[in-house]
């Protein structure tokens, strides 16, 4: 009797160890994941977690006039508010959001989703409003970031950005690179060197570019000529 009742004691502890990891704002947010937690199921990292919304209330409002505006390629009603979890670079799991097309909704959660267990750390991932809708600024503080209804830089052409259908992941790790030797954001230039491997880096055939593929969506870092390694589309551009 005795050894059934610890056992089940056991049962029950391991229970709710994992309840508390699952639960939103729990230990997963901001908690440090160690190599020998992933060996210790009650300490192992918390499920992925997921929502997509569509832009309504306070989020409509903060958008309009921001990221968002009058003659957009793409109205509000097309585009979704999309909240996952992911890696930062100190081993720590955190909360991110992106806004993307609703079509590539669902495409997007699946590659956060492989991301996530492949461990790939993602620096920050706010949506770009933070920053004024300033793609500058945005990269400069190393945001991964989707939506922003923004030209191609330096032309009147609308970018993928516009409609929802294109991500820049870690930008300074990911440089724009062209062929005269631009880089931009230039925080990035030690990482236009390809060749050096460093935490966050996407590489052709790694967790991110694996990711991204897996749903349709072409790099960047596959253009010729001029390089975007943060850059991942729904039609390669």
């Amino acid at each position: 009797m005795g050894a059934r009742v610890g056992k089940a004691l056991i049962g029950v502890a391991a229970l709710l160890a994992a309840a508390a990891l699952a639960l939103p704002g729990g230990p997963g947010e901001g908690a440090r994941v160690t190599a020998q937690d992933a060996r210790d199921p009650a300490r192992a990292a918390p499920p992925f977690e997921a929502q997509i919304r569509r832009i309504k209330g306070d989020l409509r409002r903060h958008v309009k006039g921001t990221s968002w505006r009058s003659g957009c390629p793409v109205p509000l009603r097309e585009l979704r508010h999309v909240r996952v979890v992911r890696w930062d670079f100190e081993g720590r799991v955190k909360r991110g959001r992106l806004i993307v097309h609703r079509r590539h909704a669902r495409r997007i959660v699946k590659a956060m989703r492989r991301l996530y267990r492949k461990r790939f750390p993602i620096r920050r991932m706010h949506l770009i409003d933070r920053y004024g809708a300033d793609d500058r600024r945005s990269m400069a503080a190393d945001n991964t970031s989707a939506f922003n209804c923004r030209y191609v830089a330096g032309t009147t052409r609308w970018s993928m950005h516009a409609y929802g259908k294109a991500i820049d992941i870690n930008p300074r790790e990911n440089p724009y690179v062209t062929p005269s030797g631009h880089v931009s954001p230039p925080q990035g230039r030690p990482y236009a060197d390809r060749s050096r491997t460093a935490k966050g880096m996407v590489k052709r055939g790694g967790p991110a570019f694996n990711a991204l593929r897996r749903v349709g969506w072409e790099w960047g870092g596959d253009w010729s000529g001029t390089k975007d390694y943060m850059h991942f589309s729904a039609n390669g551009r």
